[in-house]
């Protein structure tokens, strides 16, 4: 197989790898379905979770795109969801601050001992069964989701001082309890809810963003880029990275004097949450490949198609990545 590089983070295939990984859920509040693909890249770099009984009540959904590798993206699925359970907030009701200290957790957990041999394992690096995982989406298994919380305990040896990786990911979460929604959302992944429009057209469902792409032209982004001693060129932080939010990216958290928001890249996530009522279909999570292809209003329209002849979400998420 021939590689080529391409300009930007990662190795690219000659030709895509187009097989896809589906999976359907539901409860008693509501169904799911995910589909992913490879495409490009010399490895699949996302990852996703995906917990409808986060517990008695509440249901989470992510997703993560890796970028600079996959072990950022794979990190977050399995230990973000946690994160939020665990925080004293959650207990109280508030789930806005448990998810938004959940991101910054993210970076603190994966420095020092503990976080390096955790992204090896992860990164497959000390993994015998590399060659047969190589190119699946990973997440982790339903029945692991919340059983073991990990205090997360500091490690000695060779790796203590480890700062963190320098690859990265986007979060992009829905959180659903009752009738409230919470988005949390760092980078340009995306999320879109379908609500009934105010077309003269009894069927015309229109598509609501509910997260902002991060992206480095943004006045804010760009504001705190600059003040914390970054730059942007061509569109990049510091000529490299073309998101200005991502959990991971280490080496531009390296400021000392600034606290973990303004950094030159961040990961603060953006808090949004609705009232969820009945002029309300479905939500999207994705990443940017879709975004790239199709915007909010499409792909809300190509799902309200696709349903009105299938009935499985996976299916219809494969049939947007064909």
């Amino acid at each position: 197989m021939n590689w080529h590089i391409q300009e930007g983070m990662g190795i690219y295939l000659s030709t895509p790898k187009t097989e896809k990984f589906s999976e359907d859920g539901e409860n008693g509040r509501l169904r799911y379905g995910l589909s992913s693909m490879q495409g490009w890249r010399a490895t699949m770099e996302d990852a996703h979770a995906a917990y409808p009984d986060l517990d008695g009540t509440t249901s989470f959904f992510g997703v993560y795109d890796g970028h600079g590798g996959k072990v950022v993206a794979k990190f977050c699925a399995k230990y973000l969801h946690q994160q939020v359970l665990k925080h004293e907030a959650y207990a109280s009701g508030d789930i806005s601050t448990s998810v938004q200290k959940a991101f910054f957790r993210m970076d603190e957990m994966m420095r020092g001992q503990r976080g390096w041999r955790e992204l090896a394992i992860l990164g497959d690096k000390i993994n015998k069964f590399t060659g047969m995982i190589e190119g699946l989406i990973w997440s982790p298994r339903s029945g692991d989701a919340n059983d073991h919380v990990d205090n997360w305990a500091f490690e000695e040896g060779p790796h203590s001082d480890f700062s963190g990786p320098t690859s990265g990911s986007t979060a992009c979460v829905a959180v659903i309890r009752n009738n409230q929604l919470l988005v949390a959302n760092a980078g340009d992944s995306r999320c879109v809810i379908s609500r009934k429009g105010q077309k003269n057209v009894a069927s015309f469902m229109q598509a609501y963003n509910l997260s902002r792409d991060h992206k480095p032209e943004l006045e804010a982004e760009r504001e705190r880029i600059l003040k914390a001693g970054g730059f942007i060129h061509a569109g990049r932080v510091n000529g490299s990275l073309n998101l200005a939010r991502a959990i991971g990216d280490m080496e531009f958290k390296q400021n000392k004097f600034l606290p973990a928001e303004k950094q030159i890249v961040t990961a603060s996530p953006d808090i949004n949450i609705v009232e969820l009522c009945d002029d309300d279909d479905f939500i999207v999570l994705a990443c940017d490949g879709i975004w790239d292809c199709m915007s909010s209003q499409q792909l809300v329209d190509f799902v309200h198609e696709q349903l009105n002849s299938e009935s499985k979400l996976s299916t219809v998420l494969f049939n947007n990545l064909t």
